[in-house]
């Protein structure tokens, strides 16, 4: 019996037989549905025989519910073929292959069509492979029986051919699913607190994932109820957007008898296909990074218009990552607190602090974190993932904490808990053993501090972000140098394009170019005094253009003694008409203030002895939050001497030295 890499070897073997009728980034539009489709046909066949034999002796309109008994499963093929009796008639493999498939059941049939097989199997004919092809996939030894192949196995192949034709194709295949490692480890956090209730006899509860991917998640999470509680039943929801991972998925949910209605095709934000609905728990692996411009006018309308009473009231992120947006859209599928539910869900360290205060993204933590949804956050180990080495974070939300957790957050560092892979794949080249599983489940139960567990009141990761002003003090001076900045000025150039219809025949005359005149000459005849102060130099100013008859209005006029104007912090400060200090944008500043800080008696301690002449513009403060993980389980290592530095300099330069002479000789 081949065991899992030998089956992937063994399915991943027949793109050879393609080479060469197609392109290597192809090769899983081939492979990938026959597999489904061997899965399925092995699934069938012990009962392919009571099934037809019943098929003819039914008169009812609806026979799928009496033949779905005798499968055992809800689908069924009802043609005369198996992938045996193809390879029968190798004349007519094409024809008979396409009633085998139009004989699957409405649910199974819909897979194969997202998977669009059908368009190749007359190019596989006239290449003269497809019996090649069929062959190999009916040899006894891709037996993908459940009972030799499980689900979970099953996932793994999957995910494993998914894996390499990616990387054949150059596409990202950790879009398509989450290490099955890291999957058990949400489900034991998800699952953790509602031990005793998921034990009774009889209880019922379910699982969303809004992108579900290969069903890698629901999966997991249905076989770890399973096996904690035979009696308990997990009824799982998902959608995926990519229609490849949607009809895997969906092959699986049939064979394992789940309700396969329950995965919708489609995209989340904007055809959600679970609208209305409520789940106890929700599990995702949103992609990492991944712009949503694509979906932003029906994002932004369903924020505008229905602010939270639709899915996106707190915020939207930046256009370049919408991982906030899949929590906000799982958030908006809570039951009710008096129930509620729980979400775990993958993030890499950006949704940690990306953006300001007032920013989407801070938003959206002030709104979670306010509302004490946010529960805990568990920093995962590096190059965990195949598509990428980055640090990821997975976040615990809900909204029916217990006591001891209610104003809470609890932070646990596990980068340090994994093991090396003896063979990388992609990026991955870590994973966490069943052991580690249960030492973070441990800690994260236990809540208690401790080296790898932080604790923090929820307002520890707030702050107020406050404008700092200082006054604007200026000088002025009429001087050719400044007199040149004026000429440059837009707003003096400008006053070229002003044109004045003169008499009837005559041209039009610029009277831009003679007020830019008139202007200049006002200034050459004044004096070069340097002013201290602005209301004296515009009154000084303004009679200068008086007395050469010049008109000149007060936008004109501010844009004139700005380009005559520096900064000079032994200048006057500039008022405004009623008399409050203007402020210098060059100067503003911004200090954020913890929020269990008085603003008051952080701005006299941090800011007033640097710079006496500040306030702080009240109406400019902003709350935000955002949380530095890493800082908080930072660990100072002291530095080495710098006599141990020089002694390594040297001995590698010797070694250096000692390979030059072996190269000349």
């Amino acid at each position: 019996m081949l065991n899992f890499q030998e089956k992937v070897n063994f399915i991943w073997s027949v793109a050879d037989l393609l080479r060469g009728d197609y392109k290597q980034h192809e090769y899983g539009q081939v492979i990938l549905p026959l597999t489904v489709m061997r899965r399925m046909d092995a699934v069938l066949q012990p009962t392919k025989e009571k099934v037809l034999k019943k098929i003819k002796e039914l008169t009812v309109d609806n026979k799928d519910p009496i033949i779905f008994k005798i499968t055992g499963y809800k689908f069924y093929n009802n043609s005369l073929y198996t992938f045996e009796k193809l390879l029968n008639d190798p004349d007519k493999i094409d024809i008979n292959l396409k009633a085998y498939i139009n004989g699957f059941s409405k649910d199974a049939r819909e897979i194969i069509e997202k998977l669009n097989f059908h368009d190749h199997i007359e190019r596989l004919a006239k290449a003269n492979i497809l019996y090649l092809i069929i062959k190999r996939f009916a040899d006894p030894v891709i037996d993908l029986h459940p009972d030799t192949v499980s689900n979970i196995e099953m996932g793994y192949i999957f995910e494993e051919l998914i894996r390499r034709f990616a990387e054949q194709s150059n596409e990202t295949a950790g879009e398509h699913f989450t290490p099955r490692e890291v999957i058990r480890l949400m489900v034991n956090i998800l699952f953790a607190e509602d031990a005793d209730a998921l034990t009774r006899p009889g209880v019922i509860r379910t699982l969303y994932d809004p992108g579900c991917g290969t069903g890698g998640m629901l999966s997991v999470a249905e076989d770890y109820l399973r096996n904690i509680n035979k009696g308990a039943r997990l009824e799982v929801f998902g959608q995926e957007i990519n229609p490849e991972s949607y009809a895997i998925c969906k092959s699986d949910m049939l064979i394992k008898g789940q309700n396969a209605g329950n995965i919708k095709f489609g995209n989340s934000f904007t055809q959600d296909g679970c609208g209305g609905m409520r789940f106890d728990y929700m599990l995702c692996n949103p992609p990492f990074g991944v712009d949503w411009k694509k979906y932003e006018k029906a994002v932004r309308d369903e924020h505008e218009k229905k602010g939270f009473g639709g899915r996106f009231g707190a915020g939207l992120p930046r256009i370049n990552d919408g991982s906030l947006l899949f929590l906000q859209h799982m958030i908006s599928k809570m039951k009710p607190s008096d129930g509620g539910s729980r979400i775990a869900i993958v993030f890499n360290a950006s949704p940690l602090f990306t953006g300001d205060a007032g920013s989407g993204e801070s938003n959206i933590r002030k709104w979670i974190i306010e509302n004490d949804m946010l529960e805990a956050i568990i920093g995962l180990p590096n190059d965990m993932f195949y598509n990428t080495g980055i640090s990821t974070y997975v976040w615990v939300v809900t909204n029916r904490k217990k006591k001891n957790r209610r104003g809470k957050i609890q932070l646990i560092n596990a980068v340090s808990l994994y093991e090396k892979m003896r063979k990388s794949l992609g990026n991955k080249r870590s994973y966490i053993t069943d052991k580690q599983i249960e030492d973070i489940t441990r800690i994260y139960s236990d809540y208690k501090e401790s080296e790898l567990c932080k604790i923090f009141d929820n307002d520890d990761f707030g702050y107020r972000r406050i404008t700092v002003e200082r006054p604007l003090r200026l000088n002025f001076q009429v001087s050719d140098e400044r007199i040149e900045r004026l000429k440059e000025s837009r707003a003096f150039q400008n006053l070229a394009t002003s044109r004045k219809k003169g008499k009837a025949g005559e041209k039009e005359i610029g009277v831009g170019e003679k007020l830019q005149k008139g202007i200049i000459s006002a200034l050459s005849g004044m004096d070069g005094k340097l002013y201290k102060n602005r209301d004296d130099f515009i009154k000084v100013l303004n009679d200068a253009f008086s007395g050469k008859g010049i008109k000149i209005n007060a936008s004109l006029l501010k844009a004139i003694w700005s380009a005559l104007s520096e900064r000079d912090e032994s200048a006057d400060v500039c008022t405004d008409s009623k008399g409050n200090r203007e402020h210098d944008t060059e100067l503003r500043d911004y200090e954020n203030v913890p929020l269990k800080e008085d603003i008051k008696k952080y701005f006299d301690r941090e800011v007033k002895p640097y710079v006496p002449d500040a306030w702080i513009d009240e109406t400019k403060t902003r709350i935000g939050y955002e949380i530095p993980f890493t800082r908080h389980f930072y660990v100072y290592q002291e530095l080495r001497p710098l006599e141990v530095i020089d002694r390594e300099i040297w001995e590698l330069e010797q070694e250096i030295q000692e390979m030059l002479k072996e190269v000349t000789g």
